[in-house]
């Protein structure tokens, strides 16, 4: 696959990712895990929506 998430688009999954694990944590919710998606999503620049639907924020893709 390739990489379709670009910088920007990482960084904000990065920041989501910490934000809600830290809150799941903070009110000891099952929320904690979701965090994880945008997590892995920007881990690995790969987001299966994004292949779906045809979209990349990757300016290296065209």
């Amino acid at each position: 696959m390739k990489c379709n998430i670009g910088k920007t688009d990482k960084i904000i999954r990065i920041v989501a990712g910490v934000v809600i694990g830290a809150l799941g944590i903070y009110y000891q919710s099952w929320w904690g895990l979701v965090a994880l998606l945008p997590l892995l999503t920007a881990a690995f620049s790969i987001c299966g929506l994004y292949s779906l639907l045809g979209i990349s924020t990757d300016k290296g893709v065209k």
